[in-house]
């Protein structure tokens, strides 16, 4: 997946942060909050959350809020559930979890309960 051919492809204008903020969801191995990465980036709070309602209108990413009363943001690759700890707060993506609705389209599921090292 090439991130430049993502912004073009949705007539977004193509900026170094744009392209540097989408490679760090493209790497990411599970969704990620604003302080998961703003170590990561080089621009303020205002501008990452600008850029994300930019990538989220233009369904680039997808995005929900968790336990611990963050929001969390993914690459909105293919629908997915999403198992969240209620006690660690750690995120797991299931891809072999797959719900289906009829009549529905399903973006996300997210699933509550103690992850392995909590029980």
């Amino acid at each position: 997946m090439n991130i430049n051919e993502i912004i073009k492809n949705k007539e977004i204008k193509l900026t170094t942060a744009r392209v540097a903020l989408l490679e760090i969801f493209k790497e990411a191995k599970k969704p990620l909050s604003y302080d998961d990465i703003k170590s990561d980036i080089s621009m303020d709070k205002a501008t990452f959350y600008r850029n994300i309602a930019k990538f989220e209108e233009q369904s680039i990413l997808n995005s929900f809020e968790s336990n611990d009363k963050k929001r969390y943001f993914e690459l909105k690759l293919a629908p997915h559930a999403h198992f969240v700890c209620v006690r660690c707060n750690k995120i797991e993506c299931l891809s072999d979890l797959d719900i289906k609705l009829d009549g529905y389209l399903v973006n996300t599921v997210i699933v509550n309960g103690k992850c392995k090292d909590c029980i």
